[in-house]
C-alpha cells in the first residue's frame, strides 16, 4: 500500500469537522433592536437556533457528502489501485460538489423559514445569521477542496510520462 501521508489526514479532518459541525447551530435569528433581541431571547432556543436538519438541504446535503468523501479517502487513499483507478479525481469533484452545495447554502440560508415567515421576520428588523456549524462545515469544505487539488496535482505529477520533462520532448 503505498501511503499519501498528509492528504489523507487531511480528507479525514475535514470529514471529522463536517461530523462535529453537524451537532452545532446552523441558523439563529438576530436582532438589533434590545427590546426585539429580549423578545427572541424568551422563544424556544429550537425557534431561534437551528441545528443542521431544520437548516435545510444546503446544510445537511453537502456534510454528508463531505464525511463520506473525507472517510473513503482515509480508508482507500493508500491503496495503489484505487488511487490509479481515479481516486483523487472522483475526491476533487466530490470536494466540488460539497463546495458549491455550501456556498448555495449560504444563499439560501433564509430559505429555511416560509415566504410570509421572512417577511414579518425583515419587517420586524429580525436577521438571519450564520451559526457556528455552518462557519464550521464551511472551512471542512474549503480544506477537503484545497486538499483534492493538491492531491490531484500529486497524482498527476506521479503519473509516468507526465510533468515538464515528458512536455518538452513532446
Amino acid at each position: 500500500m503505498r501511503t499519501v501521508g498528509g492528504r489523507r489526514w487531511c480528507a479525514f479532518a475535514a470529514a471529522v469537522l463536517g461530523a462535529v459541525s453537524l451537532l452545532l447551530t446552523w441558523t439563529s435569528l438576530t436582532a438589533g433592536d434590545p427590546q426585539l433581541a429580549d423578545a427572541l431571547a424568551e422563544l424556544p432556543s429550537a425557534d431561534v437556533h437551528r441545528d443542521v436538519w431544520a437548516s435545510g438541504f444546503f446544510a445537511w446535503a453537502p456534510m454528508l457528502l463531505l464525511i463520506v468523501t473525507g472517510l473513503a479517502v482515509a480508508v482507500f487513499g493508500g491503496v495503489r489501485a484505487a488511487r490509479a483507478a481515479g481516486l483523487p479525481q472522483l475526491w476533487l469533484i466530490a470536494a466540488a460538489v460539497v463546495a458549491v452545495l455550501a456556498v448555495l447554502g449560504w444563499f439560501t440560508m433564509g430559505w429555511q423559514f416560509g415566504t410570509e415567515q421572512r417577511a414579518l421576520l425583515a419587517e420586524s428588523g429580525v436577521a438571519f445569521a450564520a451559526g457556528a456549524g455552518r462557519w464550521l462545515g464551511s472551512a471542512a469544505a474549503a480544506l477537503s477542496l484545497a486538499t483534492a487539488v493538491l492531491d490531484v496535482r500529486a497524482a498527476r505529477a506521479a503519473k509516468p510520462g507526465s510533468g515538464r520533462r515528458a512536455r518538452r520532448r513532446r
